[in-house]
């Protein structure tokens, strides 16, 4: 995208005539120019040039891009070292909440993300042409960072509004080099993937130039497999490792969309199912909304976006049950045969699915061959299933007869579910069955966080892998706000009361952590917290079985797709604060703020973690280790959720009920407060 259509010193833009802006305008716009846009525009340019006064120095920029949000500001005013971005509604005679919020966003992504903004005042402006209200006499609210609330004013009052500000706020700041600032962003993984679907490189919806080239770099490596794996008939696998937060599932989407574009068919698959419905609806929204753009006298249906993006991103278990449905039944001698009258065997696709390519995002979390021969067993009646779920989905690739790549995403510390594979059992699988598989791994792959012990031996044992640097993620993009806060959740987890305190001065003035005992101060701090389309909400863990008397619930689970995209008028929406998630509704998810409410499953006894689940009627020690273990992630996972802030909300229990007495909580939220997270 083009960082800007127009772009003049005010008293240029005053000079030249209506038709030259417009031609300018024109020649920048991808889309077909309807009478709609160029009427907005035509009105925007007469109004402006009736309130900017001749000789002022300063510049004046239309449409200008916003990548993260995959949007542009209608206008941007560069006023005596003043940011206005200035969101226009032609004809409107009223202001929307979710207008205001759009012009809030625009100005938040500003200060935020575009490096010449960092230091300035920026003032949104809403203007609703025929609106009968301005908010020109209001005192303006400010905040620390210099952003002010968003300024609604009519045609008329728009002229008072800039004076005033300009008056107050007036500076000596050079911002001759504006337009061409960095612009370094830190989308959520729902605003990066719409971004990528619109068309934009990971290069453009990164923070900075590490996270931006890493990205780049490891995308790019992946590419020159597929090609060459096509141009020469091969198949082979992809190793890609990452820290938190790095961006795995962005690559995996970046390869997917890119591959989409070229009309070679591949499929972004995740066993995670929130994480598939909540980026799966807001790329058909997205998609709707962009074609309703494209053309805005037909109404593009839901339905028929959903149905594009399902062709590209979908969850594991009904990729996987595809193939089964192609097999002979019952299996016998523990062999899997394609059954030929179930399915047409094709030229180049043999008898597998139309895709050359298929990434499997946390790929370590597929199923072993017990997990996967159980739950067949069980669920669909088919008995002595010979297979993991990575030798199965690498089996079903293999039997395209042309070429296949795979691309496995693998992160580490954070499974949370038994009869999970691990990485080694892909690699013993190509091994044993697909000898003929290129491999190409991460040079982290054998780190302790990554894989089991034996992975230097399974590598040994195969001639065909190639290591490479570009396969690793090495630098985290998820907290704009936070570099440490993976370690200091890190250190609070191990118990290292010293390390985690350290760690929390250096969150000071960045990242807001906040302790209470009190839900309803929770719900009120989040609120204060938020600004434009923010998001927050409350997350608790799948074992907080005694939340109940404070209205939580964990049995009922929140509807995903609602919780993460819709607004406050929905009370399924994350920002309604009545339904909770847990950490298997938000792992590979995140929000802006949320308030973790703390339960007696896990508790602070003195010198350690007490590992609980809530049986019956009562709280029973958790013993095994692994079950522990997937405690802490879980913990871990809700702990690091949050982009721009959290509340911690340990409840203070109740002396006359078993279940909850007040020593489950005090340890603690004594803990934590001995950590240095201040209370409100």
């Amino acid at each position: 995208m083009n960082r800007f259509f127009y772009k003049d010193s005010i008293t240029n833009f005053l000079a030249v005539t209506e038709n030259e802006i417009l031609g300018a305008l024109a020649a920048e716009n991808s889309f077909d120019l309807v009478d709609l846009q160029r009427n907005a525009w035509v009105a925007e340019i007469a109004l402006l040039k009736s309130v900017l006064i001749p000789e002022t120095d300063g510049q004046i920029l239309f449409e200008y891009s916003i990548p993260r949000l995959g949007k542009r500001i209608d206008v941007v005013l560069l006023l005596q070292g003043i940011v206005f971005a200035l969101e226009f509604k032609v004809g409107a005679e009223a202001f929307s909440r979710q207008d205001s919020e759009q012009v809030w966003d625009y100005a938040l992504d500003l200060k935020n993300f575009h490096e010449a903004s960092r230091e300035l005042t920026i003032a949104p402006i809403l203007v609703a042409t025929e609106a009968p209200d301005s908010s020109a006499t209001q005192k303006f609210s400010i905040y620390d960072d210099h952003v002010l609330e968003p300024i609604l004013c009519n045609a008329t009052g728009l002229a008072g509004v800039i004076a005033k500000i300009t008056v107050e706020y007036a500076n000596n700041t050079d911002l001759s080099r504006w337009a061409f600032s960095r612009y370094m962003p830190t989308p959520t993984i729902i605003q990066a993937a719409s971004a990528l679907y619109l068309n934009h490189s990971v290069e453009e919806i990164t923070r900075n130039e590490a996270s931006g080239e890493n990205l780049q770099r490891t995308s790019e490596f992946v590419m020159r497999v597929i090609d060459h794996s096509q141009a020469n008939g091969e198949k082979s696998i992809c190793f890609v490792t990452g820290v938190p937060g790095a961006g795995k599932t962005l690559v995996g989407l970046n390869i997917a969309v890119r591959q989409f574009e070229k009309k070679s068919l591949a499929v972004y698959l995740s066993g995670n199912q929130p994480l598939v419905s909540v980026l799966s609806e807001a790329l058909a929204r997205d998609k709707k909304r962009q074609e309703e753009q494209r053309n805005p006298d037909t109404r593009y249906n839901l339905t028929t976006a959903r149905r594009d993006v399902k062709s590209f991103i979908q969850i594991v278990h009904h990729y996987r049950n595809e193939t089964l449905t192609k097999l002979k039944k019952p299996i016998r001698d523990g062999v899997l045969e394609i059954d030929p009258t179930k399915v047409a065997k094709h030229q180049d696709d043999g008898y597998s699915e139309v895709e050359h390519v298929a990434i499997f995002d946390e790929a370590q979390r597929a199923w072993t061959k017990q997990q996967l021969a159980n739950w067949l067993n069980r669920k669909q009646g088919i008995a002595n299933f010979p297979m993991s779920e990575p030798e199965f989905l690498i089996w079903s690739l293999n039997l395209r007869e042309d070429w296949s790549v795979i691309v496995c995403l693998v992160g580490g510390g954070q499974e949370i579910n038994t009869g999970e594979a691990g990485i080694g059992e892909w690699l013993r699988a190509i091994n044993a069955s697909f000898p003929n598989w290129n491999v190409f791994i991460s040079d982290e792959l054998t780190g302790k966080e990554y894989a089991e012990g034996e992975l230097d031996s399974l590598l040994q044992a195969n001639s065909r892998i190639e290591q490479s640097s570009d396969l690793h993620l090495a630098v985290s993009m998820r907290s704009f706000r936070a570099e440490q806060l993976s370690n200091f959740v890190h250190f609070l987890l191990e118990g290292d009361v010293t390390k985690a305190s350290e760690l929390i001065q250096t969150l000071k003035g960045k990242y807001p952590i906040v302790l209470t005992r009190s839900l309803d101060q929770a719900k009120a701090w989040l609120r204060q917290q938020k600004r434009g389309s923010e998001r927050y909400g409350m997350v608790v863990s799948s074992q907080a079985q005694r939340l109940r008397p404070l209205a939580i619930d964990v049995r009922c689970q929140p509807d995903t797709v609602h919780w993460f995209l819709d607004d406050i008028t929905d009370i399924r929406s994350s920002l309604f604060l009545e339904d909770a998630a847990s950490e298997f509704d938000v792992q590979g998810l995140e929000l802006d703020w949320t308030c973790l409410v703390w339960d007696g499953d896990l508790r602070w006894q003195g010198t350690s973690w007490g590992n609980y689940s809530f049986t019956g009627n009562k709280w029973q020690n958790i013993r095994v280790p692994e079950r522990k273990a997937y405690q802490i992630n879980a913990y871990r996972v809700l702990l690091t959720r949050a982009r721009q802030g959290m509340v911690l909300c340990i409840p203070e229990g109740n002396p006359d009920d078993a279940t909850r007495l007040p020593a489950f909580y005090d340890g603690t939220y004594w803990y934590i407060k001995q950590i240095g997270i201040p209370e409100i």
